[in-house]
């Protein structure tokens, strides 16, 4: 069971002669996968996809959420937690006291060595200050996936000049996670300013008609702008994750 980390270590040792072939490929027959009774971890996910597995904690018991960080952290130099409340974040800091809790985005991350160092730029909009802590998901998630994240937030179409102010940022940045409610419009009127691609966050804001955020959802899924993606409703976890893949690639 082992992260890229640990497989660069592997072959190094077997190139420099201390590991037999035998013995690396004893290694490599271990299962990538921890059974604990009722979770099945996945440690390769690291070295197929660049970031090991994340934890959503929503409905889970906090004495498991505890159990999976612990699991995971034998094997991972970091760990994102999601969805999580103070009394996760207790039961996780008991096992990890170096672990952070986000309150805003409702998230923890746990990091050992030294914090990823922020590369390439994702730009982060908020149409309105409702909207933040879906858009603080996104931005926590990117940063520990290694993105540098510079964040506007509050400049929704209802005073188009706000967003105008943030041209720079969005001239500079490789990918720009957008996150509205109400109608959602946002996220196109930034996609007709922008040649990188556009994530489109979503999120439950509005009075009766945006049945919890249905309308921002329909309006930015049919958006006019092409370089405008969307996730689902709330889901800064999902925009963040896609945002900094897209930076890796460009920056």
């Amino acid at each position: 069971m082992m992260n890229e980390r640990d497989l660069l270590k592997l072959l190094r040792a077997l190139r420099r002669g201390a590991l037999t072939p035998a013995q690396a490929l004893e290694r490599l027959r271990r299962p990538p996968v921890s059974d604990i009774e009722f979770a099945r971890l996945d440690h390769h996910r690291e070295l197929r996809c660049g970031f090991p597995e994340v934890v959503l904690c929503q409905g889970k018991r906090k004495e498991d959420v505890a159990q999976i960080a612990a699991r995971l952290l034998e094997h991972a130099g970091r760990l994102l937690l999601t969805r999580a409340t103070p009394e996760v974040y207790e039961q996780v800091r008991a096992i990890f006291p170096r672990a952070v809790y986000h309150a805003r985005a409702r998230a923890i991350t746990c990091v050992r060595g030294r914090n990823p160092r922020g590369k390439g730029l994702v730009a982060l909009l908020t149409a309105g200050t409702a909207d933040i802590p879906v858009a603080e998901e996104a931005r926590v998630t990117a940063e520990m996936m290694g993105a540098r994240v510079e964040t506007r937030y509050d400049v929704g179409v209802a005073g188009i000049h706000r967003v105008l102010s943030a041209g720079d940022l969005l001239r500079r940045a490789h990918a720009v996670v957008v996150a509205a409610g109400m109608e959602g419009a946002l996220a196109s009127v930034v996609g007709g300013l922008v040649s990188c691609p556009v994530i489109a966050v979503p999120t439950s804001i509005g009075y009766g008609a945006s049945f919890g955020g249905l309308a921002a959802l329909l309006g930015m899924l049919n958006s006019c702008a092409p370089n405008v993606s969307v996730v689902n409703i709330d889901n800064g976890f999902g925009a963040g994750y896609i945002a900094a893949i897209v930076n890796a690639r460009r920056g």
